[in-house]
């Protein structure tokens, strides 16, 4: 196993857009969709993601704060070994207008046509616990 810090694997993350996103539903299966990293990868141990309240991502998330994270990278590029990263933590869900903006990006308006104050709009914060990482030939593991 090689080590890597969580500096290094931010570096990598710069270029992975979208991450899936794992919550446990009411039912208890496993649900997961894409959520894009808006750029914000200073990787320190939390993500930040944007959503509606009103989406099932939400409701799984405030049943049960324990999600997962899975990231993959440089898929098809020739001469370069593929990238997967896969983070267990607990998500907070944040409704604070100061807190949208620090984390805001201008492709966001794409999704939410009234910026930060798009109505039921929520920040969602993935503090990591674990981080696995994979690189086609090491891996390693940080516990946060």
């Amino acid at each position: 196993m090689a080590d890597r810090t969580l500096h290094d694997l931010s570096k990598t993350m710069a270029d992975i857009d979208f991450a899936m996103l794992s919550t446990r539903t009411e039912g208890g299966d496993i649900a997961s969709r894409p959520m894009s990293n808006n750029g914000d990868v200073e990787y320190d141990g939390d993500s930040f993601f944007f959503s509606y309240g009103n989406a099932r991502t939400i409701s799984d998330i405030e049943r049960d704060p324990k999600v997962g994270l899975s990231f993959a990278g440089r898929k098809g590029i020739v001469g370069q070994r593929p990238f997967f990263i896969s983070v267990e933590g607990r998500a907070e869900l944040i409704r604070d207008k100061a807190a949208f903006a620090e984390h805001w990006t201008k492709d966001l308006d794409y999704w939410f046509k009234d910026g930060i104050d798009t109505p039921g709009i929520v920040l969602i914060k993935v503090h990591a616990s674990r981080v696995h990482w994979w690189d086609g030939e090491d891996e390693g593991e940080i516990k946060v």
